[in-house]
């Protein structure tokens, strides 16, 4: 895609956001994304199927008697079945009546009846006495604008980028909350380009609305591999969130029955306890306290060490390499603190996990690239396959630290993203480091293979700060150049904010006149 098709593809996201969103009037963002996502599904879901039913009925090629009724002829073509009362064109035809959530609720029941694989999955929440029939009417139509499940969208990804950009902005209207759901993009496919799954089994046992799946997926797309050759496997505490990420891989005709809900999650409930996985690819919750692990002090998942019962953070670490297959590999999210924690036995099982040999890579990650929490995050990557039996070289006496913190730009004043040269000159840093025949130098400032005994020198302490120094300053820099740039920024933003100062006034003038 061009630079230019992909800002026009922005605007279209944003505008369509936007206009949502002056719908919401007085509900929760919470409850609002399941309003709206629920009915961009319907309406995949209608268009794939409208589609099919009318070349069934035209019975022409493949088709040739074909009947359009026949619930087969729809799962042969993976096209779910929607009943005749659940079918866009139904729902639009009803958006103005005051039943209309009423029949919304039927309708998601209905395609839940024919369709075994989303049974308890969509959101059955339109007749509730907050959400005002009008809402609803206006929506649908706005939605009904949209081409989403035809072959021409379903070739341009228009549900998925949609659906992708409503979750980020879902997440970013509830903050905190938000990130229970969703893990910004760019950092996902920071893991996913770096531990590449290309083959086997990927497990999230954390998996919130499915976005490590969905990259893995359009991973194995991109390099022209076969998305049946791998499997994915999952696992969620919370059932709304759940559910959104079952709807999430439904709309891109991803397997998610083996992902799975309870109440209790992975720790007090492992959904996959004999599960070996090839790829793991998690976000957990940063240094959660509420775990349980009191509970679970002699749990056999604890090799190297008993985990503090007031934070999650190795609880987690060794959750994935329990779960890692003998050539296995994980990348998973950690806040910093795991890198030089010395409290509650955490250095000792960092200690133990490093003597392992299976501490492959540690990437420092700058700050605002998520939109629940400021607390500093870096990114592990831990591995069963590090002496070079796989094709790579024998790496097993050292660890790569890359510093990214000088990497990604600000898309708002609060929030950052990786792009896709940042997440190419990370990634590839680390496949040269791999190869047996790579092209990796160190980098001062920002990447460093490390010897095991410098580590153990530096007390185990695993900051990629400590291990790949300063970077080089260039002779030829030009003071005066750089002088002139910030002058001219500050001068660019003292005229921004006289203009704004002006505004306010202007309408605080107004209000007085008004009142």
């Amino acid at each position: 895609m061009t630079k230019n098709n992909a800002t026009q593809a922005e605007q279209f996201e944003h505008k369509l956001f936007s206009a949502a969103d002056m719908l919401r009037k007085n509900i929760d963002a919470a409850e609002y994304k399941h309003i709206v996502l629920g009915l961009i599904f319907l309406k995949y879901i209608s268009d794939s199927f409208e589609e099919l039913h009318i070349n069934l009925q035209k019975g022409k090629g493949n088709y040739a008697g074909a009947d359009p009724e026949d619930q087969d002829e729809y799962k042969a073509e993976n096209v779910f079945w929607v009943p005749p009362n659940a079918r866009w064109t139904h729902i639009q035809s009803q958006a103005r009546q005051s039943t209309i959530g009423k029949i919304l609720d039927q309708s998601m029941e209905a395609i839940e009846r024919e369709n075994r694989t989303l049974k308890g999955i969509l959101p059955k929440v339109f007749s509730r006495p907050n959400i005002a029939s009008a809402t609803l009417g206006e929506l649908i139509d706005l939605i009904s604008n949209i081409a989403l499940g035809n072959e021409a969208a379903k070739s341009k990804d228009i549900l998925g980028k949609v659906y992708e950009y409503f979750l980020g902005q879902f997440a970013l209207a509830e903050g905190k909350k938000g990130g229970q759901f969703y893990t910004p993009g760019s950092i996902v496919k920071v893991l996913v380009e770096m531990i590449e799954p290309y083959k086997g089994r990927v497990f999230d046992p954390c998996c919130g609305s499915g976005g490590m799946f969905v990259m893995s997926e359009k991973f194995v797309t991109r390099h022209q591999g076969k998305i049946n050759d791998i499997s994915l496997y999952g696992q969620e505490s919370n059932q709304t969130t759940y559910r959104l990420c079952r709807m999430n891989l439904a709309i891109r005709s991803i397997d998610g029955s083996q992902v799975k809900w309870n109440n209790e999650g992975s720790f007090l409930n492992n959904a996959h306890p004999d599960l070996k996985a090839d790829f793991i690819l998690a976000n957990p919750p940063f240094n959660d306290s509420d775990w349980s692990g009191k509970q679970l002090a002699n749990d056999g998942r604890w090799k190297y060490g008993v985990p503090p019962s007031g934070n999650a953070n190795f609880a987690w670490v060794q959750h994935f390499i329990h779960h890692l297959a003998p050539k296995g590999v994980a990348g998973f999210v950690l806040s910093k603190g795991s890198l030089t924690s010395k409290s509650s036995n955490e250095d000792v099982i960092r200690k133990n996990i490093i003597d392992e040999g299976l501490v492959d890579c540690i990437v420092n990650l700058p700050a605002k690239l998520f939109l629940n929490t400021q607390i500093p995050a870096c990114l592990w990557f831990v591995s069963n396959k590090r002496h070079g039996f796989n094709g790579d070289r024998n790496r097993a006496g050292e660890i790569l630290f890359i510093d990214a913190n000088e990497l990604g730009h600000l898309i708002n004043r609060r929030t950052r993203e990786f792009s896709d040269e940042d997440i190419a000159k990370v990634a590839d840093t680390y496949h040269q480091w791999r190869k047996k025949d790579g092209e990796y130098k160190d980098e001062p400032g920002f990447c460093n293979s490390t010897p095991i005994e410098k580590i153990k020198a530096l007390d185990y302490v695993l900051s990629p700060g400590r291990y790949v120094g300063l970077a080089e300053v260039e002779d030829d820099f030009d003071f005066g150049e750089r002088f002139t740039q910030l002058k001219a920024e500050f001068e660019a933003q003292l005229k921004e904010e006289t203009a704004l100062n002006k505004r306010i006034k202007t309408n605080l003038a107004k209000v007085r006149v008004d009142g």
